[in-house]
């Protein structure tokens, strides 16, 4: 196991949650429906919970954890905003907004998963995988948001 890696592997993590936070953020600003906003509130609510053992675990390490969002997830938050002028914030088009970052953020927890198995301890792939578990209700409950929304 490279400590390096591990921690390059942790920061990634720990990025794709601060821009999980700052895009449940602006989803909740973006909403004039109080239960989607509280909704949004505890969804950044788990990646800061997320992140707060990714940091830990990189400090364990002797690295640095990583402050600020990726440049992908800050123009993802312009497109929300944009998008939220042009419908009117419609339900359907943040909630979009939402699936969409969230399925990125699977994405993330997956490769880390899958393609850094040899840098991770088997703490930390437990830890990875009860957090991605994390994200993923939270998904599925976006996704059933949409549902809902379709059948109105």
């Amino acid at each position: 196991m490279n400590q390096a890696n591990s921690i390059e592997v942790l920061n990634t993590l720990i990025e794709i949650n601060h821009d999980r936070i700052e895009g449940y953020r602006t989803a909740a600003e973006e909403t004039d429906v109080s239960d989607l906003s509280e909704l949004f509130l505890q969804f950044s609510a788990t990646s800061h919970k997320c992140n707060k053992g990714l940091t830990e675990e990189v400090r364990r390490l002797g690295g640095i954890a990583l402050e600020g969002t990726r440049m992908t997830g800050k123009l993802h938050r312009v497109w929300m905003d944009f998008k939220a002028l042009v419908t009117g914030k419609s339900r359907d088009s943040i909630l979009s907004s939402c699936e969409y970052g969230d399925a990125t953020a699977l994405e993330t927890y997956d490769d880390a998963l899958k393609n850094s198995p040899e840098d991770l301890s088997f703490v930390q792939q437990s830890m990875i995988k009860e957090q991605r578990a994390m994200i993923e209700s939270d998904y599925k409950k976006i996704i059933n948001l949409r549902i809902v929304v379709a059948m109105d």
